[in-house]
């Protein structure tokens, strides 16, 4: 589970899809199966987390890694390139951006 923390040295990786609806639950499930079967076990990767709007026109996903390079390496796999040539096709656009944590709140 994803600890969202300003003193923490993890580097947060926020990627944002964008899909019909008719292509929602495909991209789900191959997202959930590279999580599950690959990126989960890679070096340096600590959680994720994947979301779905209402409308299933979108996708964000939240995960932490160790470092910045871990991420990184991990793009660059063979596995991972083939993997995101499928997800480009299943997707109008997807975009990771690197994120700092600059404040969290919290609820009672």
């Amino acid at each position: 589970m994803p600890q969202i923390s300003k003193t923490n040295s993890y580097q947060t990786v926020i990627t944002t899809f964008e899909m019909t609806p008719g292509t929602c639950q495909d991209l789900l499930e191959a997202l959930t199966d590279a999580y599950a079967e690959f990126i989960s076990k890679q070096p340096g990767f600590i959680s994720a987390g994947l979301h779905v709007n209402d409308a299933q026109t979108r996708i964000a996903n939240y995960s932490q890694w160790e470092r910045r390079d871990d991420f990184l390496a991990m793009l660059r796999t063979p596995e991972m390139r083939e993997r995101n040539r499928r997800i480009n096709e299943l997707c109008k656009s997807f975009e990771p951006v690197m994120y700092d944590v600059a404040e969290t709140f919290g609820g009672s």
